[in-house]
């Protein structure tokens, strides 16, 4: 089956989840990959026609009967328009595209978790697939950063998996005037902070990030303090991404396309790419 050829995709649902930010729920073909066959961490490209097309992280589970989750931000020509749309509306998707998270590498092994605003889209996709198989797993840590308490996406969602017990979470907001009426032990942090205090058992506990490329080497660097190797942390460049099937050189890293090579990464394979993380 070719995934690079465009497929109709129905709007089925669409929910505000912050002032710029929506979760819409599309529904396409059943049983093909665009909806059934991908990764955490790999994306789709979605077009809207008359705008173009943009690619898009996963950000729900894969799905036999077509459906497929995405949280789109809306400030680009493409997906600003989309703010409008209406369940019933005719979008069209491709893929899926690039690398993912390594989900085999992590049966057994403790699992952080590090989100910085919209890079919680892929990671809530991991989450999820992680929960699914919750016993093959150790300690699921979320550390999940935004500028403000409006822009801590799902909030609602990760408290009620911490309440069940299925992950430990910690979220944080840039300034001190944001979070006094935030989610229940919100703190005030830049994201590579909340890394300071926490104790992980580094020979058995992997790192997944996905934010704001300007915090990596940040994150990098204190995950390195905690003990943890390059090939122990993966990394998502997911903005980075463009036309999906490496053409365009977009999203070149050194002599790596992030389409075809990544958008995962782990910092192993980044090291001594100048800019690679950023």
């Amino acid at each position: 089956m070719n995934n690079s050829l465009p497929l109709p995709a129905t709007v089925l649902a669409i929910r505000s989840l912050s002032v710029d930010t929506s979760l819409i729920t599309l529904r396409t073909e059943s049983n093909h990959p665009v909806s059934a066959a991908f990764l955490p961490g790999q994306f789709l490209e979605l077009s809207l026609p008359g705008f173009g097309e943009v690619p898009i992280s996963y950000c729900g589970l894969p799905s036999s009967d077509g459906a497929v989750e995405l949280c789109i931000r809306h400030v680009g020509h493409v997906t600003t328009p989309l703010k409008d749309a209406h369940p019933g509306d005719v979008l069209a998707v491709r893929g899926p595209f690039g690398r993912g998270f390594p989900l085999s590498t992590y049966f057994g092994q403790a699992l952080l978790l590090i989100a910085g605003g919209l890079g919680l889209a892929p990671l809530r996709s991991l989450l999820l697939a992680l929960l699914k198989q919750r016993d093959s797993f150790g300690r699921i840590i979320v550390l999940y950063g935004a500028r403000e308490t409006g822009a801590l996406l799902f909030a609602d969602e990760l408290l009620e998996m911490k309440k069940r017990g299925g992950i430990e979470l910690q979220l944080a907001v840039d300034h001190h005037d944001q979070c006094l009426d935030g989610p229940p032990g919100c703190r005030v942090a830049l994201l590579p902070a909340l890394l300071d205090q926490l104790a992980v058992d580094p020979e058995r506990t992997f790192a997944s990030i996905c934010g704001p490329p300007v915090v990596y080497p940040y994150l990098v660097s204190g995950l390195r303090q905690l003990g943890l190797g390059n090939v122990q942390i993966h990394l998502s460049l997911e903005r980075r991404m463009k036309c999906g099937i490496g053409r365009c050189g977009h999203c070149a890293v050194g002599n790596r396309l992030c389409c075809i090579d990544g958008p995962v990464f782990s910092a192993e394979e980044l090291a001594g790419i100048e800019g690679g993380f950023v």
